[in-house]
């Protein structure tokens, strides 16, 4: 990985906070990795850039049921490759989570939403990351039976 220039020492005046974000920003682009997933019989295959460590486990009575472990991006990190026509939709509960599956196999390889800033999220299933070790993450529980 190439020096990252240290922004932060002169972060002070009214540029301060776009410095701050500037450095942020450059030092997550450094970190950042390609990861290529897909369904079972291939026929949806996407691309996320980002830094996976930790992965998410709920309880909800959907994501119990498939086992996931899932991975959050913001939309503009996640590029879907092929298989949109392949795509089959599937909403509960509150209908915010577009739950996305291959209509072929049935794989849910990741849903989306918008949060609560507007912005559209996606979670993916790091299950269907087949170069990723998920032996090495870290798993946080998190309580959706109860949310």
């Amino acid at each position: 990985m190439k020096p990252v220039p240290n922004l932060l020492q002169k972060a002070t005046g009214p540029d301060a906070h776009a410095r701050v974000w500037a450095s942020v920003y450059v030092r997550l682009m450094h970190t950042m990795k390609t990861y290529n997933g897909s369904c079972h019989c291939g026929a949806v295959t996407f691309s996320l850039e980002s830094e996976i460590e930790k992965v998410i486990e709920c309880n909800c009575s959907h994501c119990a049921r498939k086992g996931f472990l899932l991975h959050f991006v913001p939309g503009t990190q996640f590029t879907l490759l092929s298989g949109e026509e392949n795509l089959t939709e599937y909403r509960f509960n509150k209908m915010h989570i577009a739950h996305l599956f291959c209509k072929t196999c049935g794989v849910q390889c990741f849903g989306k939403a918008t949060n609560q800033e507007g912005v559209e999220t996606v979670a993916v299933n790091v299950r269907t990351l087949p170069d990723l070790d998920i032996s090495a993450l870290t798993i946080e529980h998190f309580d959706g039976k109860n949310y």
